[in-house]
């Protein structure tokens, strides 16, 4: 249903007793159990899955195509694809995604928008020209 996003694999982990002090970019499949303060910021040219388990914090952006939360994020979160709130899950920031899964006791603190999946393309029937739309 999401296309290439559901055959992304963990390929990484940062591990529990792990803490980072900078941005993290990463390509393909990530797992985040230790604490992050900075962004986390997926390759935007190919698919990938974002897990950030119960023990796991963010404090900084986050923009993946996939995520799935049960930690605490402090910070703008942006899913191109899906964002998956578990029910341990914490943001506290504003939430862009394109698809949503919330489960009970999840909690947003912040706005969420719903993102459009393209713009809506315009064809102009005399000479069967796209027009992007506005």
């Amino acid at each position: 249903m999401f296309g290439k996003s559901n055959k992304s694999t963990i390929d990484s982990l940062i591990g529990a007793a792990t803490a980072i002090d900078g941005n993290l970019q990463f390509k393909g499949g990530l797992r985040i159990d230790g604490k992050i303060k900075g962004n986390v910021i997926a390759d935007p040219s190919e698919a990938s899955m974002l897990v950030i388990s119960e023990e796991a914090k963010i404090e900084g952006e986050v923009r993946v195509a996939h995520l799935v939360v049960n930690g605490e994020i402090v910070g703008p979160v942006y899913s191109t694809e899906l964002l998956e709130l578990q029910p341990k899950a914490r943001i506290t920031g504003d939430v862009h995604y394109k698809a949503l899964e919330m489960h009970g006791g999840a909690l947003v603190s912040g706005k969420l928008t719903h993102e459009l999946a393209d713009e809506p393309m315009l064809k102009l029937a005399t000479n069967n020209t796209a027009v992007q739309g506005s």
